[in-house]
């Protein structure tokens, strides 16, 4: 028996993998949705999603993609491992993702079979997105000049290639290294940690999409996981993770708010404490009690 079993769940409710099937759409996560298909469906050219690590980028991004209807786009999604990619290799991949068979090596020719594919993709009436998550990692002036060159590829009535970063709010500075493509994003918009209220339903949610027939953790237990991750969902799939396998192994069937403590402080993840209130600053002893004497002794003062 694993905690799959002892909790009666169908799959793991809180892996870190970016599966779609368990996407939460939270308030801000519909916004970010909403707002970045509207760029890509009016072909605006760029757009830019950032949040902190864990904050669900991933995730959004593969939904996105996920959501463009094949008849209408021809959509990819391109994820940057490593800092060290070059402007060549980048317009190989994108050139690819798009449909161009066998690029050519020579920069003017690979532009001009792109340019072609493009062209094509405009006259079936589709339009062309390019998603690129982990942006933050192209942090090159070259790189980000490749981009400008190829938001200049149009037609006389609109652009032909759309493309919406995802990454860490380093993308501001990676934008700023070319001043002209950062004045071309036409949307811009930040994932947020999630409330408290969200941080409740994302649990339920996840729980019950992996088949829970009931909640395992207790109301004050998951008041905990929102404290120690702050909102961020990644975190809050380690802990809520990392609870049920320690639940199992103590076969306790309701997981409490001690056991999230435990839990977050193994994982070096415990929530600042919280700050005491603000002590009123202290007040004359005779404030509130006046004396009437003294104030006769102060108007005779006066008039000396």
């Amino acid at each position: 028996m694993n905690y799959l079993d002892f909790y009666e769940l169908g799959q793991e409710p809180f892996s870190n993998a970016p599966v779609s099937r368990f996407y939460y759409g939270s308030a801000q996560h519909a916004q970010a949705l909403t707002r970045l298909t509207h760029a890509v469906s009016n072909m605006k050219g760029l757009a830019v999603l950032v949040g902190d690590i864990g904050a669900g980028k991933t995730t959004l991004a593969r939904r996105m993609l996920d959501s463009l209807p094949e008849e209408e786009y021809e959509a990819a999604l391109l994820v940057i491992i490593h800092s060290g990619i070059t402007a060549s290799w980048l317009l190989r991949r994108i050139a690819l993702q798009l449909g161009v068979e066998s690029p050519a090596e020579e920069k003017l020719a690979l532009l001009s079979q792109l340019y072609q594919r493009l062209v094509k993709i405009y006259e079936q009436g589709k339009k062309a997105v390019v998603l690129i998550d982990e942006a933050q990692m192209l942090a090159s002036r070259e790189i980000m000049e490749e981009f400008r060159g190829l938001l200049n590829l149009e037609v006389p009535e609109r652009k032909l290639l759309s493309f919406v970063f995802f990454g860490l709010p380093e993308i501001e500075d990676n934008l700023r290294l070319d001043p002209p493509l950062a004045q071309r994003v036409a949307l811009k918009y930040r994932l947020e940690p999630l409330r408290a209220e969200d941080t409740d339903a994302y649990v339920r949610h996840r729980l019950r999409l992996a088949g829970a027939s009931r909640v395992p953790f207790l109301p004050q237990a998951i008041d905990r996981v929102h404290a120690h991750s702050r909102g961020t969902p990644r975190l809050i799939n380690t802990i809520c993770d990392n609870a049920l396998f320690e639940g199992f192994v103590a076969r306790v069937r309701e997981i409490d708010d001690k056991a999230v403590d435990r839990v977050a402080r193994d994982l070096g993840l415990e929530a600042p404490p919280a700050q005491a209130p603000a002590v009123e600053e202290a007040r004359p002893a005779a404030y509130g009690r006046i004396d009437l004497s003294d104030i006769d002794r102060y108007l005779e003062s006066l008039t000396r």
